[in-house]
């Protein structure tokens, strides 16, 4: 008997299994992929942004340290991360941490699921823009590797501020966007109705982003999405990190820094 060929999604089918209630989170991901975690708290400026966590974990045999934005499983969940928007306390939470990992050799693995930066007057009045840009401009020089996983929304500014890697990897059904195909449809046809067609004009998806030589690799999902199987889809994010990390420690920090801004360089270039 023929082997039933699987739909092929279009990009606002895939915008939804990115933002669906049940995918893995990384609360998720540190229980099933990480043998220990001990968070660190607080940005040593303002305060803790609950949205935005990290700390020191081992995943497999490598000693990291892993941020990532956090997502609830509930609504109180959600509400006390703020549905995963960061602060400006977030971001600078986060280059404290990487600062750490510099000091004491150790690789940055980040997991990026958000809609984007909060954008309250808070925010911006905190800082919000300055802490991003400082973010990308310390992670472009960062001496040591830092894997990069999308894991469900890649969410403009927001995703960028912990998303400069020397591998960015995406799950089959994240996206990765400068803004949302909401906020796209909004703007451009002035009816949000247009999101579908947005999502599909934008290139958001892995295969697309791929192509254009945004990100390196695609992590496979379960049938139906990473929400039909989260231990399968943990299993193997966690298998291409170490893959990646076993690569990247092979290169010396002056290769690895150096080919990380050739990277980030030739982005934009046909």
């Amino acid at each position: 008997m023929a082997k039933k060929t699987q739909k092929k999604l279009t990009a606002w089918e895939i915008v939804q299994l990115a933002r669906h209630a049940e995918r893995p989170n990384i609360t998720a991901y540190i229980e099933a992929m990480c043998d220990d975690f001990i968070e660190l708290h607080g940005d040593r400026l303002f305060g803790d942004d609950r949205s935005l966590i990290g700390g020191f974990a081992t995943i497999g045999n490598e000693r990291v340290v892993l941020i990532g934005h956090r997502k609830g499983s509930s609504v109180e969940e959600n509400i006390e991360a703020n549905f995963g928007m960061a602060s400006p306390e977030g971001y600078r939470k986060a280059m404290r941490l990487m600062k750490l990992a510099e000091k004491y050799s150790l690789p940055v693995v980040s997991l990026v699921d958000t809609p984007g930066a909060y954008p309250g007057s808070e925010a911006e009045a905190n800082g919000q823009a300055e802490a991003i840009a400082h973010n990308l401009e310390f992670m472009a020089r960062l001496k040591t590797p830092v894997v990069v996983v999308v894991c469900g929304e890649g969410g403009s500014g927001g995703a960028l501020g912990i998303a400069v890697g020397d591998r960015i990897l995406m799950l089959e059904n994240a996206v990765y966007s400068v803004i949302s195909p909401e906020g796209c449809a909004s703007i451009l046809w002035r009816d949000g109705s247009q999101a579908p067609l947005a999502a599909e004009t934008l290139k958001i998806t892995a295969e697309h982003l791929l192509e254009l030589g945004v990100i390196d690799s695609i992590i496979s999902e379960p049938a139906g999405g990473a929400h039909k199987k989260p231990a399968a889809a943990i299993a193997s994010v966690k298998k291409a990190i170490l893959k990646e990390l076993a690569e990247l420690g092979k290169l010396t920090l002056d290769d690895l820094i150096e080919q990380r801004y050739q990277k980030f360089a030739a982005m934009g270039r046909f």
